[in-house]
């Protein structure tokens, strides 16, 4: 059953949050809410969820890819390890723009290599 109500209460707290300063390929807990459909939300509490950094606009702005630890293989996920002892994967269909004031804390960064075999693999997707 989706939880609107008590997204919308932790939203507002989000809301009046400050935005936390990010790099791409950084990742994130964020708060992702309780979407429609077959879009990527948060979990727990407080409706959050890891975010990979996949391209900054400005200081308050980026492209965020969610992640999930749930094995998924297929054209529209990527495969990586950030923490050694998790796999995670990347959606890649769940691309978004979203804010900093949703960014919660860092929990670690892409390697370089992975981060340039996912551009690539996103590239190929969205051609």
């Amino acid at each position: 059953m989706k939880q609107y109500n008590q997204w919308n209460e932790v939203k507002k707290d989000v809301e009046k949050g400050k935005n936390i300063y990010f790099h791409e390929r950084e990742i994130f807990y964020g708060h992702l809410g309780e979407n429609i459909g077959f879009e990527q939300s948060g979990k727990g509490e407080n409706f959050v969820r890891p975010i990979l950094v996949y391209k900054k606009f400005n200081n308050k702005v980026f492209l965020g890819i969610p992640l999930s630890t749930t094995e998924k293989r297929g054209k529209y996920y990527f495969e990586f390890n950030f923490k050694e002892e998790k796999q995670s994967v990347a959606i890649l269909s769940q691309i978004k723009l979203i804010d900093s004031k949703r960014l919660d804390r860092k929990i670690g960064k892409m390697s370089i290599e992975d981060f340039d075999n996912l551009k690539i693999k996103l590239i190929r997707i969205l051609s």
